[in-house]
Formats: C-alpha cells, sequence, structure tokens
C-alpha cells in the first residue's frame, strides 16, 4: 500500500513520483516495480545532505547540508519541500542554484523539510535548531 508524499524511482528511465492519493496497487514504470525512495536522515559520509531549517523574519529558509552540498551537472539537490501536514511547498533546484530555499510557510509551523539529491536520494529533518 502507498502513503501520501512517498517517493519512488523508476531505476531504469529515471522517473521521479510523489504519491499523492494513497492506493493499493504497486507503482510500475518501463515494465518493472519502482523503487521506494527511504527518507534518509543521518550524513555518514563527506557529502551532507541532511536539511537544515532556519526560521527567518517570519519565513523558513531550508539550507541542504552544515556544509553546502554541490551543485554541479552531475551532483546536485533537486528540489526541497518543507512540510506542515497536509500542505507542502516545493522548490526545484538546477546545478549552479544554491542548495537552499525559502519558503513563506503559510499553511502552519512547519514538520519537516526534504531534500532530493540527484545521486543519494531523498532525504529528511524533523526538528528545529534551538533559538
Amino acid at each position: 500500500m502507498t502513503e501520501m508524499f512517498q517517493i519512488y524511482k523508476c531505476n531504469i528511465c529515471g522517473n521521479v513520483v510523489e504519491v499523492l492519493h494513497t492506493g493499493q496497487g504497486q507503482l510500475v514504470c518501463c515494465g518493472q516495480p519502482m523503487e521506494l525512495k527511504e527518507e534518509k536522515r543521518e550524513d555518514a559520509g563527506q557529502e551532507k545532505h541532511v536539511p537544515v531549517i532556519e526560521p527567518r523574519n517570519g519565513k523558513i529558509k531550508v539550507r541542504v547540508g552544515e556544509v553546502p552540498h554541490p551543485m554541479e551537472e552531475a551532483h546536485y539537490i533537486e528540489w526541497i519541500e518543507l512540510h506542515t501536514g497536509e500542505h507542502l511547498e516545493r522548490v526545484h533546484l538546477k546545478p549552479g542554484d544554491p542548495p537552499e530555499a525559502t519558503f513563506l510557510c503559510p499553511f502552519g509551523t512547519p514538520l519537516y523539510a526534504r531534500a532530493y539529491c540527484n545521486i543519494h536520494g531523498l532525504w529528511r529533518q524533523d526538528t528545529f535548531p534551538k533559538k
């Protein structure tokens, strides 16, 4: 069974989909089941992927990594999302952009942020840093 906001990727063509309605079926692309992308929450290597959530002047800034993530043609953050329960906002990025996004957050208190790296997959942060 799929769940709201799950991310799946086709390992053949590279399609990425986010679940908008739950269902019983299996997601398939290119004749094969799509891979559920697990939300990673801790960086283990030199690359830094975990989103950093920073409240600023009534807005929310989300940076990817304590050390900025590379934004090169072959390795970059494709998008950053901010979730407030049933609502989400997403900013799409491209190589050369800074690995960050600023959100107005009009739908309430943010619950978590996610970022998607084209090589290392899906990353999530649930908590605000202490002020």
